[in-house]
Order: structure tokens, then C-alpha cells, then sequence
């Protein structure tokens, strides 16, 4: 060996019978052997026949986190290593599911240590053959100490390795638990390949119960077959909706455009809008789900004429989301609310190549295609954001009382003239849009709630008519009205 050199031999998955010969010559003719573990039935073989290992095991007990763990092994490697050669043992194969070696070949070259790297067998051969799986068919290595619902495929095999114990076992249960059902069937693989090859089959609920303390411990997760459990993944839904758009699809979805679907986009944000108002969350989760569905059909038609997919749309979004979030994603500091839409409007500006020195209004970024209450208000905060704009409430009523004389006079004249009383109509709507952006109430919401009022109001008329069996027509307004009141009273 060199100098500040810094050897790291892989151990094997099984037993000395595995070793591969190399590496054992290397382990019998070494004074010592720092080793990250002593769990591992080729050093009981080896210690045996008189090879000194140094175990880190102790270090496990000194850190609630891995992280300081695989950091204090390494610093203290590359301190050893200062001093002259080191030969360092992992199990399995040093590149497979070992943080410390990933860290020390970060750290070596800085610190003048040359790392080297001498084979093993890594633990997913004989894992593979204990549970019976080819990993043709897809699968993923992930580990038990760093997992998060967001790493999990279900349709693939899943292989969690660093699951040393039940503490860790649990954490991966609970892991799981979020996308499987809890009584999903699992395997405990212990010591694969070796004599003391175990495997253990047992409900997703019982992973941390059923563990053994083991450093050759991993989980395996078989793939969902089941159709219904992968209706959670959104790989699921865009294959979905890729069928219903595809030759053998539904009639109806096949011949969708972005034009014809518009009408729908806009009903089902409303409905969603009426789930929230009634405070049904079962309800908002179907309609979110059909506005979801409208963004993955829009998605799927711009795919299939080669314009754009789904990952442009998730892509541009969150590039946008980091983008116009300096105060999260960086160093930008802001003290409140305030800073932070002030940011977005100008980094937005910047996006948009808006400068001093365009020719370009500040209504331009209005969306012509809002629903024209929303497009009102929009108009009316960017002309506020230049000081075009009433200081007072009072000053904004008094334009209201205005426009509505205005309004009177057009409907006064004898000989009314349609496109005058519509304008003075416009011109009142458009006022009170400015009334109620002073108590921070959507004119939009406001109109929706008065639909919804009136809906509610004008059903319990029915309702009280038919319980009498009788038409409209056998009442007067007067009579209608007072039903009207009588809902009114109930709260409707």
C-alpha cells in the first residue's frame, strides 16, 4: 500500500465461503482492519483464524442520526490514514448501500488521501434468489434510514436495505403504510446467501415487530398487482388518460380539443369552489379531482399533437414556484407579506421582459379570458398600485350612488336606448367591483354566493309549492314572496 492511502474491501453478503479469494489474502495477511461493523459472519470466521478488526460499532451509540454516524467514521478514517495505509471492510460491496465509502471518496482527494476501491459481493444477488424475483422487471434500491413516500414505485420491486432495526424498521413501516394497505404482504431477508439466510413473510403492520436486530437486514416489497391500489399513483392517471385519448380510447374524449374543453375547465372550478364554500372535504377531493382531470386531458392532447406533456406543465411550474420564491429557495430576505408579493411582481415584470422603457401598460398582464368581474378587479389593483385609485370606501360608494343615477336617467328616458343603459349597467358593476376590493371580497365570490342564496332559497319555494300540490301559476307574487321570506328565516 501507499502512504495516506485508504483501501475499502467489500465483505460480501454471505458467509467466508463467499469471499471472493483476493480479498481474503488481503484480510489474513493484515496486522488490522477497520471495520464499520463487527454484524457480519465472515469476520467471526476471520477473527477466529487471528485477524485484528477495529469495529465503529460503538459510534452507532453515540448519535440519534446516521448522518453524524457515517461523518465521524470517515473524519476518523482519513485522520488514521495520515499516519500511513489503511484497509477499511464494509458489508457487502463497497459501492452498494454505503454512505461512509460515498463520503470518503468526496472527502479523500482534498484531504492528499487516495482512495481505493477492491470488490465484494453486494447483498442483491443473493437477494434476489432468496425471494425469487428478476430484476428485469424493474426494481428499486432505497434505504431504510432516508425514506420517503415520494421514493416509492409500487409497481416494481422494492428493496430497502439499512434496515437495522426495529426503531428503523418502523420508520420504513410507517413509510409504507402511506401508499399500501397495512396488511400488504412483505418479506424480512436476513444474512441472504449465507448459512443463516432467513426469510420472513409477514403483514406490512407487523415489519417492526417481526424484525431481527441484524446488519444484514433488508425488506422486500413485492410490486402492486392489484389495480385499484395504483389508482394513488400519478403514473396510473396519465396512463389512464392516454388510453381514453388513444385508438381504442372513448369516442368522446378522443375528439377534445383545448377550445372544446374550455366550458368544462371553468364548471368544474366552480364546482370545486362550491365544496369549499360548503366545507365538504369529500367533496373537494372529486373536485379536485375532475379540475386535475381537465389539466391531465390538456396535457394529453398537447402530447399527442408534439407540442408539450405533462412534464413541461409540472416542469415550468415548479421552475416558476422556485423562480418567484427567493425568500425559500434563496438568500432574498423579507419581513412580510408584503415584500413577498412586491418580489413576485417584479420578478414576474423581469419574466416578462416588462421594463421602463417598454411601451407596454400596466393592464397588459390582465388575462383577457377572466371571467370579466375578476378581470375588473385585476384592472383596478394595478391602477391602485400607481396611486390612480379612491383613499376612501366613502369616495368609492359615492361613484357607486353616481353611476346608479346615471342608470335612472337612462332608464327615465322615453325612448331608451339598449346599448346606453348597458353601458351605464357596465359602468355601475364596474364600480361596485371597486367597493368591494376595499373589504378584500372578490366580486366574483360574492356573485357566486348570491347564485347559490338564491338557489337554495328559490328550491324551498318549490319544495313548499309541491307539498301542496299545486303550479306556480295558482299563486301570486305576494305569496311567493312570503315562502321566500320563510327561507330567508331558516338561514337559506
Amino acid at each position: 500500500m501507499l502512504t495516506n492511502e485508504i483501501t475499502i474491501i467489500g465483505l460480501g453478503a454471505g458467509d467466508l465461503d463467499q469471499l471472493p479469494y483476493g480479498i481474503y489474502k488481503k484480510l489474513t495477511q493484515t496486522k488490522e482492519c477497520f471495520v464499520r461493523t463487527m454484524d457480519h459472519p465472515v469476520i467471526t470466521d476471520l477473527t477466529a483464524l487471528g485477524t485484528k478488526f477495529l469495529s465503529f460499532d460503538s459510534i452507532y451509540e453515540k448519535h440519534d442520526q446516521f448522518e453524524a454516524v457515517y461523518e465521524e467514521i470517515s473524519e476518523t478514517l482519513l485522520s488514521e490514514a495520515m499516519n500511513g495505509p489503511v484497509l477499511y471492510a464494509v458489508p457487502g460491496h463497497p459501492m452498494v448501500a454505503e454512505k461512509t465509502v460515498q463520503l470518503l471518496l468526496e472527502k479523500g482527494p482534498d484531504r492528499g488521501v487516495a482512495i481505493k476501491l477492491e470488490g465484494g459481493q453486494s447483498f442483491l444477488d443473493p437477494l434476489f434468489q432468496a425471494v425469487k424475483i428478476d430484476p428485469i422487471e424493474g426494481f428499486q434500491l432505497l434505504d431504510g434510514t432516508d425514506l420517503s413516500p415520494d421514493d416509492l414505485h409500487i409497481r416494481q420491486h422494492m428493496i430497502i436495505g439499512q434496515v437495522y432495526d426495529a426503531f428503523s424498521a418502523s420508520n420504513v413501516k410507517l413509510t409504507l403504510m402511506e401508499k399500501l394497505p397495512d396488511d400488504y404482504t412483505v418479506y424480512i431477508v436476513t444474512a441472504a446467501g449465507s448459512s443463516e439466510e432467513k426469510v420472513t413473510q409477514c403483514a406490512l403492520y407487523e415489519l417492526d415487530r417481526q424484525m431481527e436486530l441484524s446488519n444484514l437486514t433488508s425488506v422486500y416489497v413485492p410490486p402492486v398487482k392489484e389495480e385499484a391500489l395504483q389508482y394513488r399513483e400519478f403514473s396510473k392517471l396519465r396512463q389512464i388518460i392516454a388510453q381514453l385519448r388513444g385508438p381504442d380510447g372513448c369516442p368522446w374524449d378522443k375528439k377534445q380539443t383545448h377550445e372544446s374543453l374550455k366550458k368544462y375547465l371553468i364548471e368544474e372550478a366552480y364546482e370545486l369552489i362550491d365544496s369549499i364554500d360548503e366545507e365538504d372535504d369529500e367533496g373537494m377531493i372529486g373536485e379536485l379531482g375532475d379540475v386535475l382531470l381537465q389539466v391531465m386531458l390538456h396535457a394529453q392532447i398537447g402530447e399527442d399533437e408534439g407540442m408539450f406533456t405533462i412534464d413541461d406543465i409540472i416542469g415550468g411550474i415548479s421552475a416558476k414556484m422556485v423562480r418567484r420564491h427567493p425568500h425559500v429557495f434563496g438568500d432574498v430576505e423579507v419581513s412580510g407579506e408584503e415584500d413577498v408579493l412586491v418580489n413576485w411582481q417584479k420578478i414576474k415584470e423581469e419574466e416578462n421582459g416588462q421594463d421602463a422603457d417598454r411601451d407596454v401598460s400596466l393592464l397588459d398582464g390582465v388575462e383577457k379570458s377572466l371571467p370579466n368581474l375578476l378581470r375588473a378587479e385585476d384592472y383596478q389593483k394595478r391602477a391602485a398600485k400607481v396611486g390612480f385609485d379612491w383613499g376612501e370606501v366613502s369616495e368609492a360608494w359615492k361613484k357607486v350612488i353616481e353611476e346608479v343615477q346615471e342608470f335612472e336617467d337612462e332608464m327615465k328616458d322615453p325612448n331608451p336606448n339598449k346599448d346606453r343603459i348597458k353601458s351605464e349597467l357596465g359602468d355601475l358593476f364596474f364600480a361596485l367591483v371597486n367597493v368591494s376590493r376595499y373589504y378584500d371580497i372578490q366580486a366574483e365570490e360574492a356573485v357566486h354566493k348570491a347564485n347559490l342564496k338564491f338557489y337554495k332559497r328559490f328550491t324551498y319555494i318549490e319544495e313548499c309549492i309541491k307539498k301542496e300540490e299545486k303550479n306556480f301559476s295558482d299563486y301570486t307574487l305576494e305569496e311567493l314572496d312570503s315562502y321566500w321570506n320563510e327561507a330567508k328565516a331558516k338561514g337559506l
